[in-house]
C-alpha cells in the first residue's frame, strides 16, 4: 500500500512549559519526586478502545506535567493490552523522553492460566515482569510492585523476587499495593535485610474508603516510604455521574465497576452532600475528591484515570484549589465515612 501522508501521526514534541504546570512531591525519604497527579492506565487503555484517543490522553498528560504512568500486567482488556498499547505509543512518542518518565507496573493478580500465573511466587513475579517489559518495549521499569499480598507464599519469597528485579537491572525501585500495615511492616523488614528499600505503597483511598487512616499512613511515614493512592474517585462514585441515579450506559450497569448495591441511598446521600461542598468551593465533586486525597502531605501522588482529554483536564483542574479550611474539613468528615466500596479489602486486610 502506498504511503498516505494524511494518515501519518504527527511527530510529538512535548510542551516546553510542562514542568511549570504541575507540583511535584517527595516520595517518602527517597530522592524521587512524583507529580501530584499520576496517570493510571487501568480501565481505558485496552483493545476495546481505538489507539488514537489514548495517544492524545498520554500526550496531553505529559504536556500538563504528568511524568508518571502506572500500569499492571493484567490491565486491559484483554490482559496485557494496556501495556502493549502503551508500548506502541511510548515507542513513537515518548522514547526520547524516557529519562523524564516514571513508568511502573505490577504483578499479583491472575495473568495466565495454571498455578504459576498469579499471586506472589518468585516464578510468577519475575516471569510477569519479563513479559511486561517485552510488551512495553522497555529494558526496565522505574517501579515494580507486588500487586497484592499472597497469604500462601512466604513473604520472604515475594520480597526476594522484588529484590532480584532490582539486582537484575529490570526495575529501579520496588513497591507494594494493598498490603495492610502489619504486612507492610514485615515487608519493610525483609527488604531492609536484603538491601533493597521499599520506595512506595499504593493503596486504595477516597472520601468513602479511608482504611489507610491512621495506621498504614503512620507506618509509611515512620519508615520513610511514600504513598500513591488509587481510586480517589471511588470508581466514579465521587463524580457527578450518579448524583441522580445510575445511568443506563454506566460501567456499573454493564457490570464493569463496583456492585450496584454499593450505590445505596446512604452512599448517594453522602455524595450529594459532598457535591454541595464542592460547589461552594467552585469545584466539581471529582475535583473536591482529588484535592481532599492530596490534603495529607504524606500522600505523594493520586492516581487518576481518564477516558478523554477533557476528563483529564478537568481532573487536573483540582490542583488549582488544594487548600481546605478547618471548617471545610470538619464538614467533609461528616460525610466522608466508609461506604463499603473497598474492592481490595481481602488484600489489604490479609
Amino acid at each position: 500500500m502506498p504511503f498516505d501522508p494524511s494518515r501519518a501521526v504527527p511527530r510529538y514534541l512535548a510542551d516546553p512549559a510542562r514542568y511549570e504546570r504541575m507540583p511535584y512531591r517527595r516520595v517518602g525519604a527517597s530522592g524521587i519526586q512524583l507529580p501530584a497527579l499520576s496517570l493510571g492506565l487501568w480501565q481505558n487503555f485496552g483493545d476495546d478502545r481505538p489507539l488514537a484517543p489514548n495517544r492524545a490522553i498520554l500526550r496531553r498528560a505529559f504536556d500538563l506535567g504528568i511524568t508518571h504512568f502506572d500500569l499492571a500486567n493484567n490491565y486491559g482488556p484483554p490482559y496485557g493490552a494496556a501495556e502493549t498499547n502503551f508500548g506502541r505509543i511510548f515507542n513513537e512518542d515518548f522514547r526520547s523522553y524516557r529519562d523524564e518518565l516514571i513508568i511502573s507496573t505490577k504483578a499479583g493478580y491472575d495473568q495466565w492460566p495454571g498455578p504459576y500465573g498469579e499471586w506472589g511466587s518468585r516464578k510468577y513475579l519475575l516471569a510477569s515482569l519479563d513479559q511486561s517489559l517485552a510488551r512495553m518495549g522497555l529494558d526496565h521499569v522505574d517501579v515494580f510492585y507486588s500487586h497484592r499480598f499472597d497469604p500462601r507464599t512466604p513473604l520472604r519469597e515475594t520480597m526476594g523476587a522484588l529484590d532480584s528485579a532490582v539486582r537484575q537491572g529490570k526495575a529501579l525501585y520496588v513497591g507494594i499495593s494493598s498490603y495492610s500495615a502489619q504486612r507492610t511492616e514485615e515487608a519493610l523488614a525483609i527488604l531492609a535485610e536484603l538491601g533493597t528499600p521499599l520506595l512506595i505503597h499504593q493503596p486504595s483511598y477516597s472520601l468513602l474508603n479511608r482504611w489507610i487512616e491512621p495506621e498504614l499512613l503512620d507506618t509509611l511515614e515512620r519508615h520513610g516510604v511514600g504513598t500513591i493512592v488509587f481510586s480517589p474517585l471511588a470508581q466514579g462514585l465521587l463524580t457527578d455521574r450518579y448524583l441522580n441515579g445510575v445511568p443506563e450506559d454506566s460501567r456499573v450497569r454493564r457490570g464493569e465497576a463496583f456492585d450496584e448495591r454499593l450505590l445505596s441511598e446512604e452512599n448517594l446521600a453522602r455524595v450529594r452532600s459532598l457535591n454541595e461542598i464542592a460547589t461552594r468551593r467552585g469545584q466539581t465533586l471529582a475535583q473536591l475528591a482529588i484535592a481532599w486525597a492530596l490534603r495529607d502531605p504524606r500522600v505523594s501522588s493520586a492516581l487518576i484515570g481518564a477516558s478523554s482529554v477533557a476528563q483529564l483536564e478537568q481532573n487536573v483542574g483540582a490542583l488549582s484549589n488544594l487548600d481546605f479550611t478547618a471548617e471545610e474539613l470538619a464538614e467533609i468528615d461528616r460525610y466522608a465515612v466508609d461506604g463499603g466500596i473497598d474492592l481490595w479489602e481481602p488484600s489489604s486486610s490479609a
